[in-house]
C-alpha cells in the first residue's frame, strides 16, 4: 500500500485539497448570488451594480481566511471523522460571516440576504461533503484495483512461438499473472508486437537485465519444457543466479492431477531441467492394444505403478486391477482414480507378490489379459543390508507373477527392471537380473514348446526415475526446505535420469513392439553429476551454495558405484523401430536350470542363510561384482579359488 499512499500524496496534496475546497465554496456562492440576481421577486435593482463583486470577493476572502484559521485542508480525506466535519462547518460559518459583514457595510441586510447566506452555507457544505464522498468512492475503487494489480506477478513470456502467444490469451483474465511482453533469441522478432505486446530480442545477460528493469518484472514464463531445456545453461541459469523467477505452463498430465494449480502456471522444477524431448509413441496403436481388456498392475501404488494406472485409465480398458501391499498409498490412489476417472472400472487389492495364494485369488477372480509387474524393492543400501528380502520380493515375487500369468493364460506380462541389473554391483541389481533371467527363460521355454502356455514375456530396463518415492530429488528438496545441509555421497558420482511419464511411455511402447522374450532398454541420454544436481536445486530455491545451504559429502553407500552402466550402446543392444528403444543382448538361460536355482535361492532366503545365498547369486550371475559392500569378500574368494 506504500505506492498507493504515495499516489494520493502526489495527486491529492494539501494544496490540491485547498484549491478544490476554495473552488467549491466560491461555486456555491456564485450559485446563490445568481439566484438572488435572477430569481428575487422584489428589489431586483438592489442586487445589481457592484453587489456581485462584493459577494464573490467576500466569499473568496472568507473561505481562504476560514481554511487558514481552522486548517481544514490538512484533514486526510480517507480518514475523515465527525470532528473534522466541525472544522468544515466553522470554515463555512466564517465565510458567510465575512460575506454578511461586507454586504452589510455596502448594502443594507434584508431577509433575502439572510436566507441567501444560510443557502450559501448549506450549499457549500453539501458540495464539500459530496466531493469527499466521491473521493472515498474513488479511493476505494483504486485501492481494490491496486490490490488486484499488486497481487498479479508481471511476467515476460519466452519465445514468439504460437504456443507462447497462446499464453497471453490463457492468462488474459488471470488474477495472478500479468503478461507484459515477450523475450526472444530470434533477431527476426525485433520490433515485433504480439497480441499488442512488445517483443524484446536478448542475447546477453545485460540485455535481459535491462528488459527486466524496464518492465519492472522479475519473472520469465516458459510455454514448454523444450524451451526450458534449451535454455537450461543460459537464460534459466541467469535467472537462478539473479533471483528471477522461472515459470512454466504445466503439462496436461499435471493439470489433470492438480486441478487447483494456480492459473495453470508453476515454477520451473529440477525435473524440467533434466528431462529430454518427449518420447513420441503410437497412441492410437497403444489404445487399440489395450482397449476392452482387463489389465493388472502390481506395485500399483508406487511411483511407476501409479503413473501406469493413470495412463491405462485413458485407454478404454475394461477393468483395472490394482495390486499392492502398501495400504495408505493404495488408499490415496483409489481416491485419485475415483475423482479423475469416475467411469473407470477398477478394483484395489491389498496383497503381496510373495504370497502365491493371494496372487492366485486376483488372477482367478479377474483373469487379467495384460499384467504390468512393477512391484519391487528398489533402495540399494537397504537391500544390501537385507539381502534375503530382496531375493524374496524382487526374484521370488516376480517368478510368482510370471507363473500365474502362464497358469491363467495372460496374453502378456511386462516386467519393470532397472539399469542396476546391468553388470550388477549390489544385491538389489542382482536380484532384478535374476528375475529378468527367470522370466526370459520361462518365455523361451514357452516359445520352444517345452512349457505349455501362450503368455508373451517382456522386460523393460529403466534408469533412475525423477521424483519417485525416496529418490534423490525429493530428498534434496526436503533438505533444502529444512535449511540444509544437502548430503551427496561423492563429488564425482553420476546417474542417468528419466521422468516417470517417460518411463511409463517406454513400457507402453515396449508392450506393442515386443514379439516376446525381449529385454528393452531406453536411450537415457547424458548422465548427470549428482553434485551438479544438488547445486542446481539450491539455486532454483533462490539460495546460494556455501552461504545459505551447505553441501556435505558422506561417502558411497553399501553397494553403490560412481557410474551407472550405459544401457543402450550399439555393442550390447539391437535396434527396434523406435529410435530411442533398443533390445539388450543378454545371455540366455535354460528354464529348467533356472527353476532349480530359484528354488534353492528362495529356500536360502527363507532360512536367512545370507553367505550361501549371495555366493549362489554370484555363481548364477558371474558379472555380479560387489562394490563398497561386505560381500566383496566372496568375490576375492572366488578369484582365489
Amino acid at each position: 500500500m506504500s505506492r498507493l499512499n504515495k499516489y494520493f500524496q502526489q495527486y491529492l496534496s494539501t494544496k490540491v485539497i485547498f484549491a478544490i475546497d476554495l473552488v467549491l465554496s466560491v461555486l456555491a456562492s456564485a450559485v446563490v448570488m445568481l439566484s438572488l440576481v435572477f430569481f428575487a421577486k422584489t428589489g431586483s435593482d438592489y442586487y445589481r451594480g457592484m453587489f456581485s463583486l462584493w459577494w464573490m470577493t467576500s466569499s473568496i476572502v472568507g473561505t481562504v481566511v476560514g481554511m487558514l484559521v481552522f486548517k481544514s485542508y490538512n484533514v486526510v480525506v480517507r480518514h475523515m471523522t465527525l470532528p473534522d466535519i466541525i472544522h468544515y462547518i466553522l470554515v463555512l460559518l466564517a465565510k458567510v460571516v465575512v460575506i454578511g459583514i461586507v454586504v452589510g457595510i455596502a448594502k443594507k441586510i434584508n431577509s433575502s440576504i439572510g436566507i441567501a447566506l444560510v443557502y450559501d452555507f448549506l450549499l457549500s457544505l453539501f458540495f464539500w461533503i459530496c466531493v469527499r464522498l466521491l473521493m472515498f468512492f474513488v479511493y476505494d475503487l483504486y485501492k481494490k484495483k491496486f490490490k488486484e494489480l499488486s497481487d498479479r506477478q508481471r511476467v515476460l513470456v519466452f519465445s514468439t512461438s504460437d504456443k507462447s502467444a497462446a499464453v497471453v490469451t490463457r492468462l488474459e483474465n488471470s488474477p495472478h499473472y500479468d503478461v507484459v511482453g515477450f523475450i526472444s533469441r530470434d533477431d527476426n522478432s525485433k520490433n515485433l508486437r504480439i497480441n499488442d505486446l512488445p517483443v524484446f530480442v536478448c542475447h546477453t545477460d545485460k540485455q535481459v537485465e535491462k528488459v527486466l528493469d524496464q518492465l519492472s518484472t522479475r519473472a520469465i514464463l516458459f510455454s514448454s519444457e523444450a524451451d526450458v531445456m534449451r535454455e537450461n545453461t543460459d537464460l534459466v541459469e541467469y535467472c537462478n543466479r539473479n533471483n528471477v523467477k522461472t515459470l512454466i505452463i504445466p503439462t496436461i498430465d499435471e493439470l489433470e492431477t492438480n486441478q487447483r494449480m494456480r492459473d495453470r502456471v508453476r515454477e520451473v522444477k529440477i525435473e524440467d531441467l533434466l528431462g529430454r524431448q518427449e518420447i513420441k509413441i503410437s497412441m492410437d496403436e497403444i489404445k487399440a492394444n489395450f482397449n476392452g481388456k482387463v489389465v493388472m498392475v502390481t506395485g500399483a501404488a508406487g511411483s511407476i505403478g501409479s503413473e501406469l494406472c493413470r495412463q491405462l485409465a485413458t485407454f478404454g480398458i475394461k477393468k483395472l486391477v490394482l495390486f499392492d501391499n502398501a495400504e495408505t498409498p493404495m488408499h490415496n490412489l483409489r481416491l485419485e482414480l475415483e475423482q479423475r476417472f469416475p467411469k473407470l472400472d477398477f478394483v484395489p487389492i491389498i496383497g503381496d507378490v510373495r504370497h502365491k495364494d493371494r496372487l492366485d485369488f486376483a488372477f482367478r477372480e479377474w483373469h487379467p489379459q495384460v499384467v504390468f509387474h512393477a512391484a519391487a524393492y528398489k533402495h540399494v543400501p537397504l537391500m544390501e543390508e537385507n539381502p534375503c528380502e530382496a531375493v524374496l520380493v524382487n526374484l521370488h515375487g516376480s517368478c510368482n507373477v510370471a507363473d500365474k500369468c502362464l497358469e491363467y493364460g495372460t496374453e502378456m506380462m511386462v516386467m519393470i527392471s532397472t539399469d542396476k541389473a546391468v553388470n550388477p554391483t549390489n544385491i538389489m541389481g542382482c536380484s532384478k537380473r535374476l528375475a529378468e533371467i527367470y522370466v526370459q527363460s520361462l518365455g523361451l521355454a514357452v516359445e520352444q514348446g517345452k512349457v505349455p502356455g501362450k503368455t508373451k514375456f517382456v522386460t523393460t530396463r529403466f534408469g533412475n526415475v525423477l521424483g519417485s518415492n525416496g529418490s534423490v530429488i525429493p530428498r534434496f528438496r526436503e533438505q533444502i526446505a529444512n535449511g540444509g545441509p544437502v548430503t551427496v555421497t561423492h563429488p564425482e558420482i553420476t546417474r542417468f535420469f528419466m521422468t516417470i511419464p517417460e518411463a511409463c511411455r517406454l513400457v507402453m511402447e515396449a508392450a506393442i513392439l515386443s514379439t516376446g522374450n525381449q529385454i528393452f532398454v531406453f536411450d537415457m541420454g547424458e548422465s548427470i553429476k549428482i553434485d551438479t544436481l544438488a547445486r542446481r536445486m539450491i539455486t532454483l530455491a533462490g539460495m546460494k551454495v556455501g552461504e545459505d545451504i551447505e553441501i556435505q559429502y558422506t561417502g558411497l553407500r553399501p553397494g553403490e558405484k560412481l557410474y551407472e552402466e550405459v544401457l543402450s550402446n550399439k555393442e550390447n543392444t539391437l535396434p527396434t523401430s523406435h529410435d530411442r528403444i533398443r533390445i539388450a543382448k543378454v545371455r540366455e538361460y535354460e528354464y529348467d536350470q533356472m527353476k532349480v536355482v530359484l528354488e534353492e535361492l528362495v529356500d536360502l532366503a527363507h532360512k536367512v542363510k545370507i553367505p550361501e545365498m549371495v555366493i549362489l547369486m554370484k555363481k548364477t550371475v558371474p558379472e555380479f561384482i560387489s562394490k563398497n559392500s561386505r560381500f566383496e569378500e566372496y568375490d576375492r574368494l572366488k578369484a582365489e579359488s
